[in-house]
C-alpha cells in the first residue's frame, strides 16, 4: 500500500500536548495512560478506530497520540489550546521501552493517505488505527495502542523508566505572573529535580523580536 509519512520529524524524542490535570497525573503516578479513543475530535479518525475495535471482537480499545515533529503553533492551538496546556518532551528510547513485551500493545508510526487514492485504498484490519488523512501530515503522529478481547478498561497505565521525561514545556498562552507558581509546584511533584520545566516562547520570543528591531 502506497502511503505517505511526514519528513519533519526529531530524533530521539516525542511530544505529548495535554494539561495540567493530566500532567499533574502523570507525575504522581509515574504512569503514562492510555484512553479510549471515543471522544477523539476527528470523526474519520475515531469511526477507523471504532471499525477496528468490532472487527477484532475486542472488549478494550485504548490509545496515546505522539507527535515526532518540532513544536509549531498547529501542535498547541488543536491539542493543547489554553493557558493550562502542557507539551511533555518524552526521551523516544526510554518511552516505548515501557511498552516492551506488554500483551495487546503495537505502537507505529501514522500513515497519511490522499484522498485521491480512495479508489485503491484497501488497508489490512491493523493498519486502521494507524492511518489518517493526508491533511493531518503536519501533526507526524506516532500512535500507541492497547487491546484486549477479555478484558474491558476504560484506560491502560503503563509505569515510565526513570529519565523518560526531558522536558515538562508550559502554555506559550499561560500569564507570564503563573509560571512562577506552576514550576514550582509542578517541581514538588517532580522530586527527581532533573526534568527541565519551562514555558514555550513560541508567540513572544525576545530573540526573535530582536531581528525587527535591527532592521535597516
Amino acid at each position: 500500500m502506497t502511503h505517505t509519512t511526514s519528513p519533519s520529524t526529531v530524533k530521539g524524542v516525542f511530544r505529548r500536548f495535554t494539561n495540567l490535570a493530566s500532567t499533574i497525573h502523570l507525575l504522581q503516578t509515574n504512569r503514562i495512560t492510555l484512553l479510549s479513543p471515543d471522544s477523539w475530535d476527528d470523526q474519520n479518525d475515531r469511526h477507523f478506530m471504532d471499525v477496528y475495535k468490532k472487527r477484532k471482537a475486542l472488549k478494550t480499545l485504548t490509545a496515546i497520540c505522539l507527535s515526532q515533529a518540532p513544536e509549531t503553533y498547529h501542535h498547541w492551538r488543536v491539542f493543547s489550546p489554553n493557558s493550562d496546556g502542557v507539551c511533555l518532551l518524552l526521551n523516544r528510547e526510554k518511552l516505548l521501552k515501557a511498552f516492551d513485551e506488554k500483551p495487546g500493545v503495537r505502537h507505529r508510526a501514522v500513515l497519511y493517505e490522499e484522498i485521491s487514492r480512495l479508489p485503491n485504498l484497501n488497508p489490512a484490519i491493523d493498519e486502521l488505527p494507524f492511518i489518517k488523512r493526508y491533511p493531518y501530515e503536519p501533526e507526524s503522529e506516532y500512535r500507541i495502542i492497547c487491546e484486549s478481547s477479555t478484558r474491558k478498561d476504560l484506560a491502560s497505565n503503563f509505569d515510565l523508566l526513570p529519565g523518560t521525561i526531558e522536558a515538562l514545556i508550559l502554555s506559550p498562552w499561560m500569564p507570564q505572573a503563573l509560571v512562577t507558581s506552576v514550576r514550582g509546584a509542578l517541581r514538588k511533584i517532580n522530586t527527581t529535580g532533573r526534568t527541565s520545566i519551562y514555558a514555550s516562547t513560541l508567540i513572544s520570543n525576545s530573540d526573535w523580536q530582536k531581528v525587527a528591531d535591527r532592521a535597516v
